[in-house]
């Protein structure tokens, strides 16, 4: 599976939750790769946040879409899927933590306690959802404005963000600030 960690493009989460769950249903390939897609870093960041290696994190990753696949179905409100999503994947993270601390020589409660509080990681996760979906709103020269700003590493000088949007080196800083304030007009609507 591969993993990005820029922000989805809004085209790929241009269908909403209701359709989309409601066409995974039908069994819509293409619907549960954008689905999948959609979800895929809030997934992941979870296993990360308790500390699992790529591979454990990878394993975690496929059991909760296979939990996915076999519980979609059940699922009365397709707006409770990031909060199911979120609530399944902490639970495969803490059993494969208890697991785990069984086959080593430590105690268990010392490893269950080495973790961050699952209440901090799971509220952690959920902002980060939030920013996923607001970032996805942005028109896309916002986006990729941001995008270049604040996900690539190193950082982009100004005169190559310029040159990418094509826009005067001048002007970065004052769509920096209105693709900004955008985003935080739809972080402040989500309650961030």
């Amino acid at each position: 599976m591969i993993r990005s960690t820029k922000p989805s493009s809004g085209t790929e989460i241009a269908r909403g939750d209701d359709s989309l769950v409601h066409e995974c249903i039908k069994g819509n390939q293409e619907a549960w790769s954008t689905l999948i897609d959609k979800y895929k870093n809030l997934i992941f960041s979870i296993p990360v946040k308790y500390g699992f290696s790529t591979n454990d994190a990878d394993e975690i990753f496929q059991e909760v879409c296979l939990a996915l696949l076999t519980e979609l179905p059940k699922l009365r409100k397709p707006q409770a899927l990031p909060a199911w999503l979120i609530q399944t994947t902490a639970h495969r993270c803490f059993h494969r933590k208890r697991d785990q601390s069984r086959y080593v020589a430590t105690d268990p409660d010392e490893t269950l306690s080495s973790t961050p509080a699952a209440e901090d990681i799971l509220r952690e996760v959920e902002r980060e959802q939030m920013l996923r979906e607001a970032l996805s709103e942005l028109p896309p020269r916002c986006l990729e404005l941001v995008g270049m700003l604040f996900f690539q590493e190193p950082s982009i000088p100004y005169e190559q963000l310029a040159k990418n949007l094509n826009v005067a080196k001048g002007s970065i800083g004052f769509i920096r600030m209105r693709c900004l304030d955008r985003l935080r007009r739809l972080l402040e609507d989500r309650g961030f």
